[in-house]
């Protein structure tokens, strides 16, 4: 018997992790009268099959995936299921699980009205629970998810290891739960739209699991559009502008102007005038360039003179920085609204982003009270909020490329006519521009048909829109019409 083999068979005679998942019963207050429903929560072991010689010989434990689950009580089949999840890569499923979609949400404040520690929570009356049942999937290293004895966390931490692991606790909680006939959706924040993109197409070619509809919140599919630190790479210069102009307005750089005409402008320009003076480069006219430099400045509320020395091409964090340096502040890069301090006024880029030390403490500490407190799962392993564990992370499939799962999405969308999706953007959103979201689908090759399944909606708020009272209303409207359109 070779080394493997007999590592298989040990590995496969040992006491093997097991489910530990916790349920409990709960109700929530919504407008149309009580709802109750069921909680799980725990974590889900993964195996893979042990074969030698081509011969079934066992399941080996692969990995433990931390899941939180809520089905409504009393409930026919035909009653929609979510699968959420958010992105990093390194993040947990929490911002979507407290901030949006789950039927308790963290209480924190909004930009210029935080709320002090220790926090608190609250019943969620506009939950997605209220249309679709909820599965909360939390990726290997992240929140309580980690690998199997014997197993190494680093091949998990790369895009299609992610993809396969992500997928396989979906299609086990399906089957578990008998809701292969439900309608069934997906929503992805942030990288989490990079993995839901991808999945509608693995879910079908490995599966046949068909999707009714995935939902994008502040989307990159084709990482081109926001690599702005790379040199030559004009075109995420020419889709980040918009932002930076929607920026400069929130911070008061378009006195008297609505947020709705500094857009349209800057959309107007960054695809006219500005796109062609870098296309142009050294053959622009010294005339022509003092206009762009002016026009860009303007709209970004920058200095002429900083634009000037940028070549016109504006670096996200580099302007996060820029922005208020005047007033010695800096602005977040998830959500523009928010400003925090550096300890030096001459750095380049910010040493960090307030508007996730904003929401980073609250976060944490209504997860870590509700899931011991009130949904009834302890471990002593710390809850991995946001985690630099799973750096770096592989991309080797997309080697001498940059990374674009947008055609695994158009593949999806032309294999199920029925499949709709949902992209939400922020305009104050300067990790994932809504601009770069626009282009991107303006270039899914899919047939006129399949472009009248896709909706836009756009908030006045950042990458985790939700933090905004006034636009976490709205977004859980649309969601909920989505999942029930």
């Amino acid at each position: 018997m070779s080394q493997d083999a007999r590592e298989n068979e040990q590995l496969a005679t040992a006491a093997p992790p097991s489910d530990d998942v916790v349920v409990s019963e709960h109700e929530l207050s919504t407008a149309t009268g009580p709802l109750g429903y069921l909680a799980e929560a725990g974590r889900v072991v993964l195996r893979e099959e042990i074969t030698e010689e081509g011969v079934f010989r066992g399941l080996r434990p692969k990995a433990e995936i931390f899941v939180t689950s809520y089905v409504a009580k009393d409930q026919p089949r035909t009653r929609p299921v979510t699968f959420a999840f958010n992105g990093g890569p390194g993040s947990s499923s929490v911002w979507l699980h407290m901030g949006l979609l789950g039927p308790r949400r963290v209480l924190m404040g909004d930009a210029g009205a935080l709320l002090p520690p220790p926090y608190d929570l609250e019943d969620n009356p506009e939950s997605l629970l209220t249309r679709s049942d909820l599965v909360f999937i939390d990726p290997v290293s992240t929140g309580y998810s980690r690998v199997a004895e014997g197993d190494k966390a680093e091949e998990y931490h790369g895009y299609l290891r992610d993809l396969e692991s992500v997928g396989e606790v979906i299609r086990l909680w399906t089957s578990r739960h008998g809701r292969w006939l439900s309608p069934k959706y997906l929503i992805g924040e942030s990288y989490g739209t990079t993995r839901a993109a991808a999945l509608a197409d693995h879910l079908f070619t490995r599966y046949g699991f068909s999707l009714n509809g995935v939902m994008l919140i502040s989307s990159v599919l084709d990482f081109t559009t926001g690599s702005d630190e790379q040199e030559n790479n004009d075109l995420a210069f020419v889709l980040g502008l918009p932002t930076f102009a929607c920026l400069a307005h929130y911070h008061g750089f378009h006195p008297g102007r609505s947020l709705e005409e500094v857009r349209a402008e800057a959309e107007a320009f960054a695809l006219g005038d500005y796109a062609r003076a870098l296309l142009l480069g050294g053959r622009l006219s010294r005339q022509e360039r003092d206009r762009v430099v002016a026009k860009t400045a303007e709209l970004t509320g920058l200095e002429p003179s900083y634009v000037e020395a940028s070549e016109l091409r504006i670096e996200s964090h580099r302007y996060f920085r820029q922005l208020l340096r005047a007033r010695g502040e800096v602005i977040g890069r998830l959500d523009g609204r928010f400003v925090g301090y550096e300890s030096q006024a001459v750095g380049e880029r910010p040493t960090a982003d307030p508007s996730y030390s904003a929401i980073h403490g609250p976060y944490s500490a209504a997860f870590n009270h509700y899931v011991r407190v009130e949904l009834g799962y302890e471990s002593d392993l710390p809850y991995e909020i946001l985690t630099s564990r799973v750096r770096p992370w592989s991309y080797k499939e997309f080697e001498n490329r940059h990374v674009n799962v947008a055609d695994r999405l158009a593949a999806a969308m032309r294999q199920n006519p029925h499949m709709r999706v949902h992209v939400a953007a922020g305009y104050f959103d300067g990790a994932t521009p809504y601009f770069a979201a626009e282009h991107t689908f303006n270039h899914l090759r899919i047939p006129d048909e399949a472009r009248g399944r896709i909706e836009f909606s756009y908030f006045e708020a950042g990458h985790m829109m939700y933090v905004h009272a006034e636009s976490r209303l709205r977004q859980s409207a649309d969601l909920a019409a989505f999942v029930t359109g």
